[in-house]
């Protein structure tokens, strides 16, 4: 039995028609899904992007480099996700690896308030980068401005730069040491989901890297 919430008396079944199509949805978001992973698996250069950022972030660390991260909005999430991951642990427990996500609201609020929020990434790689260092930076689009100019920062800074991307030859990719493009569909939550996969294979080859013995 399938239920949709209602108004006053909680929960109460679809009817039959109202399930099917809700069925149909899920299989459908979950065919996309499966269809944009299978274009990555199919992807050879899109493949090898994805090996030559690992090996960057491991030789970041490697050299005792720090690596930064961001974006907005899930993909924001997905920059703390990244670096807490680093810091914390991904499946067992080992050292933590130098890695902060540009997300603090203190430092936030005040350079949009001061600056303009386009400069909310840029003002602390301008502070904290340093050569060797590296910024891991999620755009869907490529082209947020606030991402361009942090990714301006960091080579200004001496870092690399690690885009990841869902449009091809963007704004963001220029400016990139390595792009990792994974254009998912239509939408960027696509692209989203395949960011997420490539940022877990990150955190994995770094750990089997630097931790071996966890594997």
């Amino acid at each position: 039995m399938v239920y949709s919430r209602g108004i006053r008396h909680g929960f109460m079944p679809f009817k039959p028609n109202q399930a099917h199509r809700m069925t149909a949805i899920i299989k459908n978001s979950l065919l996309e899904a499966q269809r944009a992973l299978n274009q990555l698996l199919a992807d050879e250069v899109g493949l090898s992007k994805i090996e030559d950022a690992a090996n960057l972030l491991i030789q970041t660390l490697q050299n005792g480099g720090r690596i930064y991260s961001c974006g907005n909005g899930g993909s924001m999430c997905d920059a703390m996700h990244f670096a807490e991951e680093l810091t914390g642990r991904y499946r067992k427990n080992r050292r933590g690896f130098a890695a902060t996500a540009i997300s603090d609201p203190g430092h936030m609020s005040c350079v949009a308030n001061d600056f303009g929020y386009d400069h909310v990434f840029s003002r602390y790689v301008e502070t904290h980068a340093r050569p060797g260092d590296c910024l891991v930076a999620l755009s869907t689009s490529g082209k947020s401005p606030n991402i361009l100019n942090a990714a301006r920062s960091a080579k200004a800074a001496g870092a690399s730069v690690i885009a990841l991307t869902g449009k091809r030859d963007s704004l963001l990719s220029a400016l990139a040491t390595i792009d990792v493009c994974t254009p998912g569909g239509e939408y960027a939550d696509r692209v989203q989901e395949l960011h997420i996969k490539v940022l877990h294979i990150l955190i994995e080859s770094i750990e089997r890297a630097l931790c071996p013995e966890l594997y």
